[in-house]
C-alpha cells in the first residue's frame, strides 16, 4: 500500500520539503509495533518495503517514506532523494540541522497517528540510518536540534551502514537533564556495519556506536560484518529480526 507525498517541516524551520510516496507494509499478525524505515541517498521507500515485507516479523507495521528530491552537496548540487544535505557520508561532515530536523519531524508525524498501545521505532540504511539515529538522540534529548519539543515516544532505533549526525554536541545535550540521561540509558539502539563498506567507511559506524555509548546510551548493540560492503545481506537482517523481537518484546519471531 502506498500514499502520495506530503509536506513536513520541523517547527521553526524555514522551508517545507516535499516528500515522495510512502509505502506501508501491514502486519500479518496482531499489530504490536510500528517502525518507520528510511532508505539511503538516491533511493526510495518502495525498495525497502519489498524487503521488509519478507521478514518474519508479523507483529510489525512498516512505514517506508520517500525522501524529498533536493540539491545534494556530495553530488555537486545535483538533485537526488535525500533526507538532508550532506557533503560527506560520515560523522565528520558539517551537519545540516535544518534538513535533519525536517526529516526527523516527518518520521515523528508518521508515528504520531499510531494507536497509543503500539510501540514505536525508527530505522534506516546509510543516510536513512543517520536520520534514524538522529531521531533517537532527539527523543532522548526531548528536543529537535532547533530546540522544539520532540513529540513521540521511541522504543527502538536501528541504523545499518550509517553514521551519527551531530555527534560533537550530543554529550552536552544528554547531560543537560536527568530525564535526557534516563531516556538515553534506556533506549535500545542497534548499529550494523560492514568492514568492506567503501561508501560509508566502517570506522564511521564504529565511531558512531562509541560516541553513543560514551554519551550515556547504555543499550547499544554494534554488529560488524567482515566482508559486507555498502548493502545488506540475509545474515544481517536475521540479526535485526532477532534484536527487534527481543527489544520490542514480541515473543518468538513467528508469533501471531
Amino acid at each position: 500500500m502506498s500514499f502520495g507525498g506530503a509536506s513536513s517541516v520541523a517547527a521553526g524551520a524555514k522551508r517545507p520539503f516535499e516528500y515522495g510516496r510512502t509505502h506501508v507494509v501491514r502486519p500479518k499478525g496482531a499489530h504490536k509495533a510500528t517502525i518507520v524505515w528510511l532508505h539511503g541517498l538516491g533511493d526510495n521507500g518502495a525498495s525497502w518495503s519489498q524487503l521488509l515485507e519478507t521478514l518474519p516479523l508479523p507483529n510489525i507495521k512498516w512505514i517506508c517514506p520517500t525522501a524529498p528530491t533536493r540539491p545534494v552537496a556530495i553530488f555537486g548540487g545535483f538533485p537526488s532523494t535525500a533526507w538532508f544535505d550532506v557533503a560527506d557520508l560520515s560523522e565528520d561532515s558539517p551537519d545540516d540541522v535544518e534538513g535533519l530536523d525536517s526529516s526527523a519531524a516527518h518520521v515523528a508525524n508518521l508515528l504520531s497517528t499510531e494507536p497509543a498501545d503500539i510501540k514505536l521505532g525508527v530505522g534506516g540504511f546509510s543516510m536513512g540510518a543517520a536520520t534514524a539515529l538522529y531521531s533517537g538522540t532527539c527523543f532522548a534529548h526531548g528536543k529537535y536540534g532547533n530546540g522544539n519539543p520532540y513529540p513521540v515516544n521511541l522504543s527502538v532505533a536501528v541504523g545499518l551502514s550509517g553514521w551519527l549526525p551531530c555527534a560533537r554536541s550530543l554529550k552536552n545535550k544528554i547531560e543537560s537533564s536527568q530525564e535526557a540521561a534516563q531516556k538515553a540509558s534506556s533506549l535500545p539502539l542497534m548499529l550494523c556495519h560492514g568492514k568492506a563498506d567503501d561508501v560509508v567507511l566502517y570506522k564511521h559506524g564504529e565511531r558512531s556506536a562509541d560516541a553513543l555509548k560514551s554519551t550515556g546510551f547504555a543499550n547499544v548493540e554494534f554488529k560488524s560484518y567482515s566482508r559486507l560492503g555498502h548493502y545488506t545481506v540475509p545474515e544481517e537482517m536475521d540479526e535485526v529480526v532477532k534484536w527487534l523481537t527481543a527489544s520490542l518484546e514480541l515473543g518468538s519471531s513467528s508469533s501471531t
